[in-house]
């Protein structure tokens, strides 16, 4: 090897030797599909469990059905410290099990037969991580309403459901139904997710609330909302029929959730327009008050925006449509579609939840303000695009990419909007990917191809560009006597993206690509903008 060969190799070594440094093998054992893992197939969960307040404490069980599907004996089960499994059971007797951090192996004693079902005990309690800064730092909410009564709530997203409660914690499999009991104190209630089938009040002055989920549901979708709450409803007529809708608040709130969710029905007229018919018909929708800012907890949607327009308050597009709406009712609900229903297999994937919600806010907007008030707020939405690191996170160590997966994602999808240049084709395709992937955990690659092939334009380079990649994509271009001449720069090899520009007051599109091109205009004194819904740059190099 000569100079540079040697050179590039060891930078190339040094770089992937920090790369393996960063990452722990608690991460890979979280993040990848082990052998432990990879045997069974999850059918169901049933938690059951007892959440007390005053110690902060959260005991009980965690019973998983499952199908073999390879022959093995040891089966990893998630479970985050300080929390501790305390036994664990199958067909009646205790196995063996063994700790590895934020794991536990059990030892089957069973033969586990390929395409047998069966069922396995998980008990465990404990004092669950306190949530920091909820969503985002999650774990377990501890407060206290404004009457001094319990408010508590979990949220877990990318920490992980094992927070809380022992699971198959890894993405790509998915419980099918799930029962959910919950015993807490008399004179409040838990809300979870899916339908309420059960209300047993006990001796000991407190009651179980169990909840039935019939359609599949990730792990940190799972919820568990306790405080002391009134309720009402409504039935929506969509698509799929009649939805019923179910609100909890706080008691103090009953008045302003009822002005406030009124934002409920008109998301989900939008979102069943541009997306297809609400995922959850059979668990219901319902908004939950909680005391931190809201998560997109499947049919149990949470919510703590403080019953006022845009992001607490505030219009994160800076052009005035993000206060025509309360900002946590619409994007977390529109994770019922791009979260809840299409999932990511792998963390390093979440642009698939947040770059379409963040979209459903534009289209929301459009819906009812008009086509070019929702493209003016996702336009307004780049001032907080960072173009810090790519989009796309590092596979199989739960690790997600980059925060511009909202915003710079959001306008990475109005630009493949501007690219296949039909709305409706459009809406067809977001309708498509709903339907074509109903109730699936995915990879950012089905996406990618299905979007493409629907559009019948190959978009590989544009998410390259988008997802792998920091730069913005600038169209370079000189004005040498009649002719225009332009190329793109700052971006991936072989970058390809069709424009539309104002040339000297005419609309063209036109197909840069890495190469210089020639196009002959009708004037020496020639002025050239791009239109404004492209997340590109400019750069005028005639001088």
């Amino acid at each position: 090897m000569n100079k540079k060969t040697i050179y590039l190799f060891l930078i190339v070594l040094f770089t992937n030797t920090i790369l393996a440094q960063k990452f722990t093998r608690q991460d890979s054992l979280r993040g990848s599909i082990t052998k432990e893992r990879s045997w069974w197939d999850l059918k169901k969960y049933h938690l059951d469990i007892k959440v007390n307040p005053a110690d902060s404490t959260i005991v009980g069980s965690n019973t998983i059905d499952y199908q073999v599907v390879d022959k093995f004996n040891i089966m990893q089960i998630d479970l985050q410290e300080p929390m501790q499994i305390t036994k664990i059971v199958q067909d009646g007797i205790n196995l063996k099990y063994q700790r590895e951090g934020n794991v536990y192996y059990a030892y089957l004693a069973a033969n586990q037969n390929r395409g047998e079902n069966k069922q396995i005990t998980v008990f465990y309690g404990g004092k669950p991580k306190i949530a920091v800064n909820p969503p985002w730092d999650g774990g377990i909410t501890w407060k206290k309403d404004e009457n001094g009564k319990s408010f508590i709530a979990s949220s877990c997203q990318g920490l992980g459901a094992s927070v809380w409660w022992p699971n198959k914690d890894h993405m790509y499999d998915e419980a099918e139904s799930m029962l959910i009991s919950v015993n807490v104190p008399k004179g409040l209630m838990n809300i979870s997710n899916g339908r309420l089938i059960g209300t047993k009040p006990l001796k000991d002055n407190t009651t179980t609330y169990t909840w039935q989920v019939n359609n599949p549901i990730n792990n940190y979708g799972v919820n568990i909302n306790i405080g002391d709450y009134v309720a009402f409803s409504e039935k929506y007529k969509g698509e799929k029929g009649i939805l019923d809708c179910q609100y909890y608040v706080l008691r103090n709130n009953l008045a302003k959730a009822k002005k406030q969710f009124q934002d409920v029905p008109k998301m989900l007229k939008a979102f069943e327009h541009w997306f297809g018919p609400y995922p959850f018909y059979e668990d219901s929708y319902k908004l939950v008050e909680v005391p931190y800012l809201g998560m997109e907890h499947q049919s149990s949607v949470t919510y703590g925006n403080g019953y006022q327009n845009g992001y607490r308050g505030r219009d994160l597009s800076g052009t005035g449509w993000g206060l025509k709406f309360d900002f946590i009712i619409i994007h977390e609900s529109g994770h019922e579609w791009f979260a809840n229903n299409i999932t990511y297999k792998d963390i390093a994937d979440m642009w698939i939840h947040e770059s379409f919600t963040n979209y459903s806010e534009s289209l929301f907007v459009e819906y009812y303000y008009g086509k070019e008030a929702g493209a003016a707020y996702v336009r307004g939405t780049r001032k907080n695009i960072q173009n810090d690191k790519p989009i796309i996170g590092q596979y199989d160590v739960n690790n997600e990419g980059s925060g511009d997966m909202y915003y710079k994602g959001g306008n990475m999808l109005h630009t493949i909007r501007q690219i296949i240049n039909n709305d409706e084709k459009w809406r067809q395709i977001l309708r498509g990917l709903n339907s074509t992937f109903y109730h699936q955990t995915v990879t950012t690659q089905q996406i990618e191809n299905y979007i493409s092939e629907q559009a019948g334009i190959d978009l590989t380079p544009v998410f390259n560009q988008y997802l792998r990649d920091t730069r913005v994509p600038t169209l370079e271009y000189y004005f040498k006597e009649k002719q225009l001449v332009y190329r793109w720069i700052n971006c991936v090899d072989g970058f390809t993206l069709p424009v539309q520009i104002d040339l000297n007051g005419k609309l063209l599109r036109i197909q840069p690509t890495n190469e210089w091109k020639v196009l002959t205009v009708a004037t020496t004194n020639s002025k050239l903008t791009i239109n404004d819904n492209y997340y590109v740059a400019r750069l005028d190099s005639s001088n």
